[in-house]
């Protein structure tokens, strides 16, 4: 539980780590930690490497890790979840991409807000559809989104399917009980369904609850939720997500479309998925209390850097960066001149932003600051 622990990827060929290689640029893009894993859930891999067979296993039989799931949302969420709603999937972003080919028909527009996550805002083009962008707002020193926009993007006929993201990415607010309230109205009122992009829930930062889609009354019989151990417990690239789906025909509809496209989830991530919930409690609590302490600091330092400005994040371990009063013509090639390689944030519909990832060492955000500085 050493979470100040700066370790050498090289050997795993790290995405975040790759991208910069051979130069002095410090990666601080890729929404992956640089955590080590719990003990508990590295114990249980190697148990399961250990058996030594990797046979076709069908994540539906892993009934130890279905119930990790079911005992995890009601534990952390009071969301009292039915085995049967569960469907594992490689990742979230397939998932939605599912949710897009189970849900809609040509000529339609899917709702996303902006700005978001690069996958989720190309997958309407993927998939020969229209796109419909709800703006986030600053209000009262919070990002939230522009509900006005997304009852003027609901009402359009041709509407029929909102991936929201909460915690948002990249601004890491929360949706409240009220604002999910406006969510579930606005959609219900123009028969628009929700597929939630949940994958940072269980990294709240703040004093709030984070208010899963499908356990929302108004929701459960019209939505999706995407949910995974991978962010939390930086076990990403073992590639296991789920969505759950209360609703018997928007399942079957879901499952259909996964068909000859969408291969099982690995023994490996089941592994890593089931000992994470049941397991590694201190760990995570660990975690979320670094990376507090981590926000803080950075938003600090941040915002005594001429021209920058960030607002704190309820959640993740993403800090969006507004650059917009340094009045330079590329804000990403301004922080890699630096020294630092953020997520851009042209590639999230906002030029003038970037994202700093604080999943990592302190000392990474003191050298992050002190190139940022200079």
């Amino acid at each position: 539980m050493n979470f100040s622990n700066k370790p050498d990827r090289t050997a795993s060929k790290a995405y975040k780590w790759e991208k910069y290689k051979g130069t002095d640029i410090l990666p601080m893009w890729i929404a992956d930690t640089e955590f080590r894993c719990a003990e508990p859930i590295l114990d249980a891999l190697h148990q399961r490497i250990e058996d030594g067979l990797f046979g076709y296993t069908l994540p539906a039989h892993d009934t130890d890790a279905v119930n990790a799931i079911v005992n995890w949302c009601e534990k952390q969420y009071n969301w009292k979840v039915d085995p049967s709603w569960i469907i594992w999937t490689p990742g979230v972003v397939p998932a939605f991409n599912v949710a897009i080919k189970a849900y809609c028909n040509a000529g339609d527009t899917v709702i996303v807000q902006t700005p978001n996550y690069p996958p989720l805002l190309a997958a309407p083009k993927i998939n020969g559809l229209d796109r419909a962008c709800v703006p986030t707002v600053e209000i009262d020193g919070r990002w939230t989104l522009d509900f006005s926009a997304l009852e003027t993007a609901a009402a359009d006929p041709k509407a029929t399917l909102f991936i929201m993201c909460n915690p948002m990415n990249p601004v890491g607010s929360v949706l409240t009980q009220e604002e999910m309230d406006k969510v579930a109205s606005i959609c219900r009122k123009h028969q628009v369904l929700i597929c939630s992009d949940e994958i940072h829930c269980d990294l709240i930062l703040d004093d709030v609850k984070h208010l899963p889609a499908g356990a929302h009354k108004d929701l459960i019989e019209h939505s999706v939720t995407l949910m995974a151990a991978s962010k939390t417990f930086n076990v990403a690239g073992l590639g296991t997500s789920f969505a759950i789906i209360p609703n018997t025909t928007l399942r079957a509809t879901f499952n259909k479309s996964t068909r000859g496209i969408v291969p099982w989830v690995t023994v490996t991530g089941l592994t890593a998925t089931n000992a994470a919930f049941r397991h590694c409690d201190d760990w995570h609590q660990g975690e979320l209390d670094y990376l507090k302490a981590n926000r803080d600091y950075l938003v600090t330092e941040i915002n005594k850097i001429p021209g920058l400005r960030a607002l704190s994040p309820a959640a993740t371990f993403l800090l969006w960066v507004d650059a917009s009063d340094l009045n330079v013509s590329d804000t990403q090639k301004w922080c890699e001149e630096k020294g630092i390689g953020p997520s851009p944030g042209r590639d999230f519909g906002k030029k003038d932003f970037f994202r700093l990832n604080f999943g990592c060492s302190r000392d990474y955000l003191v050298e992050a600051i002190e190139k940022l500085s200079c």
